[in-house]
């Protein structure tokens, strides 16, 4: 089988959108792409709402861009199992769903999607088999990765020709400002996206920018730092739409923008704050200068991913770049030698924004030939061969 002709994907909402972003992004490239008929089984339909407007929150199945919708519930229905079936980021699929797998003469390619991250021991834990310790069925894990050994990164077969396309357009620029009611910007401003978590360093870093010598306008979409920014500006609230001014600052909140948008203000914007998995590989493909907030866990294990993955995107750059990158990562995510953002800080990551810029463009088509996508479904093919031959 060159490919599966139908996938399942299963996605359970934790606490932010990065799981449901990641799937979504997945089943539409395996669909729109690959003609594969693809169901996408999400617990959580007003989460994945922000993300895709047109989902129906009342229906228990729908199709939406191409890509069937259903919604997963304790009361699982009883459907014909899929050729290629993705358990994304260890959500553990219905128990009758893993029993009609079981039965099946020819089983589905099971794989189990993990979370992205640099560390070197992902390499050796990429592709391995986990037989399931009672029925005839084996789970593969498959880990996303910024080097060949890994599964690699989403990317759609176009993404890069738009972005390039987009940024070279002035009048697609002026549009994309004009919608969300932002003038054009002046050749002397630096614009800044801003998406993060709650984060104790973020006051600091308002009042250097409001401080800098050089204009600076924030665009801040809706989320999680929003009741800080609005503290910071000694206002009760924040909404979109609202504009808040403090010396040489500008933060404009933008309404939460759902992915093709949020690429665009990626593209448009000279320097990026990404946080989670999903927006920071996004950050990536726009080949700007940017500065990622990993998930905070309590007993710090999202530093040692940090300084994984900044031990790889840093190599090639020169000594200044590479310790005005740390040193601004570091404050960011609350390391252990980290206090406030401070000036120092800032400046000398934004003074070196022109090498930055130029690394990114060099990282991006470094990462760019490892699809996850295409990956996953050579990795089918595999092992649907395999099991062909045994049987």
């Amino acid at each position: 089988m060159s490919k599966p002709a139908r996938c399942d994907i299963f996605c359970t909402v934790v606490d932010n959108y990065g799981d449901i972003g990641v799937c979504w992004r997945l089943a539409r490239q395996l669909a729109h792409e690959h003609g594969i008929a693809v169901r996408l089984w999400v617990d959580d339909l007003a989460s994945f709402r922000r993300l895709c407007p047109e989902v129906d929150v009342q229906l228990a199945q729908q199709h939406c861009r191409g890509v069937e919708v259903r919604h997963w519930t304790a009361l699982f229905p009883e459907v014909e199992t899929a050729q290629l079936v993705i358990e994304a980021f260890a959500c553990e699929l219905p128990e009758r769903y893993v029993a009609a797998m079981a039965a099946q003469e020819r089983k589905s390619v099971w794989i189990n999607l993990e979370y992205l991250s640099a560390e070197d021991w992902v390499e050796g834990c990429h592709q391995l088999p986990s037989p399931h310790p009672s029925l005839p069925l084996v789970k593969y894990f498959f880990f996303p990765g910024f080097t060949p050994q890994t599964g690699g990164l989403l990317l759609e077969r176009d993404l890069l020709a738009r972005r390039d396309a987009f940024q070279q357009d002035p009048q697609a620029l002026a549009e994309f400002w004009q919608a969300f009611g932002v003038r054009p910007s002046r050749p002397d401003e630096t614009r800044i996206s801003l998406f993060s978590y709650e984060n104790p360093a973020l006051p600091d870093l308002l009042r250097t920018w409001a401080q800098g010598r050089q204009p600076l306008t924030c665009l801040l979409p809706e989320g999680r730092a929003l009741p800080q920014v609005a503290a910071f500006f000694g206002s009760a609230r924040a909404a979109p739409g609202d504009v808040f001014k403090r010396g040489n600052l500008e933060v404009r909140v933008l309404p939460f923008v759902e992915q093709e948008r949020y690429d665009e203000l990626l593209w448009a914007c000279d320097i990026n704050f990404v946080r989670g998995e999903d927006s920071c590989v996004r950050a990536q493909w726009a080949a700007k200068p940017f500065v990622w907030h990993i998930y905070p866990q309590h007993d710090g294990v999202h530093m040692h991913k940090l300084r994984a993955f900044m031990a790889l995107y840093c190599a090639g750059l020169p000594t200044d770049a590479v310790q005005a990158l740390h040193a601004l990562w570091e404050e960011w995510n609350g390391g252990p030698d980290a206090g406030a953002i401070s000036a120092h800080g800032w400046n000398d990551f934004w003074m070196r924004r022109s090498m930055l810029r130029q690394h990114a463009h060099t990282w991006v088509q470094h990462l760019s030939g490892n699809s996850l996508a295409l990956n996953l479904l050579d990795f089918f093919r595999k092992i649907d061969r395999m099991r062909g031959l045994q049987n």
